[in-house]
């Protein structure tokens, strides 16, 4: 049984939203952030960065989304969430996928947590770091959206379905207490969203992590 060490809201949505999705058996394992629980040396066991997710998988512990995300696509290559190996289009698949992970998602993090960038002295540059972070993720909004425009499909890949539609539907929301132009406001974007959000797998897992609305 596959097991899913999550937070509601957090990164760990991605690959929740991705289980069901494929329709496998799993279990939906809560950390409690509040009560600090991903610094428990249980979850630390699993995950030293203390972050979410975590998948269990047989003997196999992961962590890192985009890892888990490969993982279950390749371990389930018949439900098609990713191009087939070896293709033009699964290298576009890896590009935009560490996109998501190691440039969009990074940019956000500096936002929501800019004083883990400057020393504990220092709340004027945390004020600096978000800032620029915001301007940052603006302009990778302006390249997301771009993106939309030129596939000119339902979904980020075209006419295909993929992880990465969950990936980019999760980055975006963490974008929706924005004070300028969070995703919603792009042109492609926004329809673009509310088409990844019509989708059952989708819904399930916002009602599963009772997740409150605005969902972008």
């Amino acid at each position: 049984m596959i097991e899913l060490h999550h937070y509601p809201s957090t990164a760990s949505t991605i690959p929740h939203i991705l289980l069901e999705e494929l329709g496998v058996p799993f279990e939906l394992r809560l950390v409690d952030r509040l009560r600090e629980s991903h610094l428990s040396p249980e979850f630390l066991r699993l995950n030293p960065n203390g972050e979410f997710p975590v998948l269990i998988d047989g003997d196999l512990v992961l962590y890192e989304t985009a890892a888990i995300c490969l993982h279950l696509c390749d371990t389930h290559p018949e439900a098609a969430l990713a191009p087939p190996v070896g293709t033009p289009e699964r290298a576009q698949f890896y590009k935009w996928l560490i996109w998501c992970s190691s440039t969009l998602q990074a940019s956000l993090l500096a936002w929501f947590y800019p004083w883990r960038w400057v020393d504990v002295d220092n709340p004027m540059g945390a004020v600096q770091v978000r800032q620029n972070a915001q301007v940052r993720v603006e302009k990778l909004l302006v390249q997301l959206d771009s993106h939309l425009a030129r596939t000119r499909g339902p979904w980020f890949l075209g006419e295909v379905y993929s992880v990465l539609d969950p990936y980019v539907l999760t980055l975006c929301r963490w974008t929706r207490d924005f004070p300028e132009r969070p995703a919603r406001t792009f042109t492609h974007i926004r329809p673009y969203l509310q088409r990844v959000l019509e989708r059952p797998a989708v819904q399930r897992v916002f009602r599963r992590e009772d997740t409150p609305p605005p969902y972008i």
